[in-house]
């Protein structure tokens, strides 16, 4: 299986300009005023008028850049722009139309449909169920099309009203000042007043000092592996007919109320959980990744202290926050070889280099939530291909004797939620996710009701291989999933 070329990283990280929901805005707003007035670039005063134009709206830019609206808040975003046409100002329906029509095209034909079929081989007729997905979509990317709508509506209306007045001779000081920064600074305030009384639903973080016991100096597994069924929402899992994970449930320790991180986007989620921090803490807010690398130090880096090693194999987006611990795979591949092929390359790294923690990052499941949805039978379809996958990997390793020697752990980094599958702030199918342990170090039979937390993660896979926690790390080892051997040390 190929690595992610240079080439594939690095549109990875262009890819998110588009995908994110903050910088999409922007971009979306000034290329469609542009295509509009494309017929007047070369006219006297069009550039100026249309760059003083937009520094008379960017603070609307920058709040509508600063604020998500994700989940019920997207529906108070009309309320801005009934006032903004209560108040009189214009809206041309021409650029009205030709906006909706170019957001239609982007999320639904190039991203929907050519995108997607060109890098996971979805049909050329997924456009025909992708704007259902668009249109109910909660989370804040580019694909949210009730968050993105009033929100690009409303400043390209703005925007051009701006415009044809300074084109039309209105000096720049001579522009309504009075009703331009009072609408904006009440569109500022408004979306203040509704992030800090109405967005309440992010999980409660661990505070002050957590205590947790001294690893044991004889580790309690040789090896451990982690399988990260990206984006399996727990409930169609439970839905899905998949025997083998269903067993190391059974014969392992299962934690039933395990919360992901907020936000929760794919490598937030797996920088929190393989450093034990939050985001405010090691830096990976979002996919869009600006500074690369995570601040704080990983299980990695806790391995490589008492000259062990770990391997994180995963898609391109991972490198950003974990860098040179990352073996990547390359994502441009039909979604029905995905896992596979991942595990294939699996099995490939425990041979040639033996790691002491190897991390598996299987996508086909969050792939086809986000290209078909998550209520549809291909999203379980990919679910129970995965148990077929792991079953034959842990198969494997039982066959390499070191089955007895190895801990394994099987988790999500997120749910999804309805529409394309989205993930990030929360909606029902992304807080909780599967997370269960098996192997001779755990509990048999165990079932965890008590809330936890994906942060714990790190700290847990430094107490079972004898390995200092991560600086910075701030959950709790898992402790109740944990069997110590008669000689080993107590929890």
């Amino acid at each position: 299986m190929k690595k992610a070329s240079w080439f594939e990283i690095i549109a990875a990280r262009a890819w998110n300009l588009l995908n994110e929901g903050k910088p999409f805005t922007p971009i979306f707003v000034t290329g469609t005023f542009l295509f509009y007035h494309i017929g007047n670039w070369t006219e006297p005063g069009f550039w100026a008028a249309a760059a003083l134009g937009l520094v008379a709206v960017l603070p609307l830019l920058a709040i509508y850049y600063h604020y998500d609206f994700p989940l019920m808040l997207r529906n108070y975003l009309w309320a801005p722009l009934v006032v903004y046409l209560l108040i009189g100002w214009e809206m041309e329906l021409k650029l009205v139309a030709l906006s909706l029509a170019l957001y239609f095209f982007f999320t639904v034909f190039f991203w929907g449909t050519l995108y997607y079929h060109l890098r996971i081989g979805t049909t050329w007729w997924n456009f025909t169920r992708f704007w259902k997905l668009v249109l109910k979509n909660s989370d804040s990317t580019s694909g949210n099309a009730q968050e993105q709508i009033p929100k690009f509506l409303l400043i390209l209306a703005l925007w051009q009203a701006q415009f044809l007045a300074l084109q039309n001779g209105t000096p720049f000081t001579g522009l309504d000042w009075f009703w331009l920064i009072g609408f904006q600074v009440a569109v500022g305030l408004y979306s203040y007043i509704l992030h800090r009384y109405l967005f309440d639903w992010k999980p409660e973080e661990i505070r002050g000092h957590v205590h947790r016991p001294e690893p044991p100096a004889n580790p309690l597994s040789e090896k451990v592996v982690v399988i990260v069924v990206d984006g399996m929402r727990k409930d169609r899992f439970q839905q899905a007919n998949t025997p083998f994970l269903h067993k190391m449930c059974q014969n392992g320790t299962e934690y039933t109320q395990m919360e992901t991180v907020y936000p929760a986007r794919t490598v937030v989620c797996f920088s929190s959980m393989f450093t034990g921090a939050y985001p405010r803490e090691h830096g990976i807010t979002s996919n869009m990744v600006w500074k690369l690398g995570v601040r704080t130090e990983t299980i990695f880096d806790s391995l490589r202290k008492v000259g062990k090693k770990g391997r994180l194999l995963g898609i391109a987006h991972l490198i950003d926050a974990m860098g040179d611990d990352v073996e990547s795979v390359t994502a441009v591949m039909h979604n029905d070889v995905a896992d596979q092929n991942i595990m294939k390359r699996a099995r490939l790294i425990m041979n040639e280099q033996d790691p002491d923690l190897l991390v598996v990052q299987l996508i086909a499941t969050d792939q086809t939530g986000h290209s078909r949805g998550v209520f549809y039978p291909e999203y379980i379809e990919k679910i129970e291909q995965a148990d077929r996958l792991i079953e034959d990997f842990v198969d494997w390793i039982h066959d390499r004797g070191i089955g007895d020697k190895t801990t394994f752990i099987v988790c999500a980094d997120h749910g999804q939620a309805d529409g394309i599958g989205g993930h990030g702030h929360l909606d029902e199918g992304e807080r909780y996710v599967p997370f269960f342990m098996f192997g001779n170090a755990v509990q048999p039979g165990k079932k965890v009701e008590q809330k936890h937390s994906l942060i714990s993660l790190a700290p847990t896979l430094a107490y079972l291989l004898g390995a200092p926690y991560p600086a910075g790390s701030r959950g709790p080892v898992l402790t109740e999933a944990i069997q110590h051997r008669k000689e080993g040390n107590q929890a």
